[in-house]
């Protein structure tokens, strides 16, 4: 029998660990598989050769359960980027460890990564397969990404909670919520499902609409003059119209090994030019992390699917697929379901899924029937949460 290795890389979700314990449960339950191992800090570990036996940790079903609701990425996470030169070494460790199977979860830069180990992993008879994830949902060939859905359920309950805050006083105010999102808006896009839990937000910024002032000026007091208080939802990753980030910082040194530039200040460039401008009250508040880790309200639809995608993942590598993504397909009809299958890598990695034209208003600052039909059976549900002292229960290595 040979042995099953999985790692997980890039931004953690509330939800890679529910793909993470359906590898696992996969992996341990057949009997063409070893044993299960997890590389630390993704393909970095594979490098080192740091392996946690994850068969042996994981040998209790109660773990495993208590790992879909922990949120981060339980085997660390690294934003590692595979040269050529590094792909021997790989070749090496796994078969040093006699991986047959290697599943590597993560986003559009892991699957450059799988894309990479896909031709040596070949010659060597390794199946390797990518397993989706990100908060931006911008892989493409997949309806949508693990991880996505939970952090959708978030920015929504969390926008409608601001809204409520910010309409208690009877006077002008501007709240503005910035939302991650580099070159893709999903995220941002999902702050319309507040409005099943209220009247927010009032207007809407996505990357893929080329960012005006003067006409985000005039929206702005358009609402104002209208009903005093709101709320505007803008991508972290909004652009003018040279192409470049709103909030980008310049500095030397500030990208990461992908050459994505640091961003972060898009809502407090736009609270200063708000009151600049009109003389109002007007804050910014940036959601940042809990978007991705915020495990205690996790939609139920996403945590189940992501730990399906994982089983299905192994399932695949046993069935002799190889360097190819696990991807969801929605089923046609008014009832929601998915159906899960591989597609080729090379057609998904170094490739972005953009919101598209029909799912963004006319006006360019807001989301169309469509989007919120799309998104809203993605939050659906919550799970039953183990709690010790009053705190969710949560796994660590």
């Amino acid at each position: 029998m040979k042995n099953l290795l999985v790692g997980q890389s890039g931004g953690p979700t509330a939800a890679i660990n529910a793909t993470l314990a359906g590898v696992i449960a996969a992996g341990i339950k057949s009997e063409e598989i070893g044993t299960v191992y997890g590389c630390v800090n993704g393909i970095e570990g594979a490098l080192k050769d740091n392996l946690m036996n994850l068969s042996k940790f994981f040998a209790g079903a109660d773990k495993i359960e208590i790992l879909k609701q922990t949120p981060s990425a339980f085997l660390g996470s690294c934003r590692y980027k595979v040269s050529e030169k590094d792909i021997p070494s790989i070749v090496k460790k796994l078969v040093k460890n006699d991986i047959g199977y290697f599943c590597y979860i993560g986003g559009n830069d892991s699957m450059d990564t799988v894309l990479k180990l896909k031709k040596a992993c070949a010659e060597l008879g390794t199946k390797v397969i990518g397993v989706p994830k990100t908060i931006d949902n911008d892989l493409v060939g997949t309806d949508h990404c693990p991880g996505f859905g939970s952090a959708a359920k978030y920015i929504a309950t969390t926008v409608s909670e601001i809204g409520r805050d910010a309409s208690c006083y009877d006077l002008e105010c501007v709240t503005i919520v910035e939302i991650m999102g580099r070159n893709a808006g999903w995220l941002a896009a999902s702050s319309a499902l507040a409005r099943f839990g209220g009247n927010a937000p009032d207007l809407i910024y996505l990357p893929e609409v080329t960012f005006d002032e003067e006409k985000f000026l005039a929206d702005v007091k358009a609402k104002v003059d209208d009903k005093k208080s709101i709320v505007v939802a803008v991508s972290e990753g909004i652009k003018n119209a040279d192409g470049s980030y709103v909030a980008e910082q310049k500095r030397a040194g500030n990208d990461d090994k992908f050459g994505h530039s640091q961003l972060g200040g898009a809502g407090k460039f736009l609270e200063l030019l708000i009151k600049e401008r009109f003389g109002i009250k007007a804050r910014s508040i940036e959601l940042n992390t809990p978007q991705r880790c915020a495990s205690h309200i996790a939609s139920k639809v996403d945590i189940e699917e992501s730990a399906l995608i994982g089983s299905k993942a192994v399932e695949a590598a046993l069935n002799g697929e190889s360097g190819k993504m696990m991807c969801y397909k929605r089923a046609q009809g008014s009832e929601y379901a998915i159906e899960i299958s591989a597609m080729d890598i090379e057609k998904i990695a170094n490739a972005e899924k953009k919101v598209p034209n029909e799912y963004i208003a006319e006006n360019g600052c807001d989301v169309t029937k469509a989007f919120v039909d799309y998104a809203y059976p993605l939050i659906q549900g919550e799970r039953e949460i183990i709690y010790s002292n009053g705190l969710p229960v949560h796994v660590s290595r």
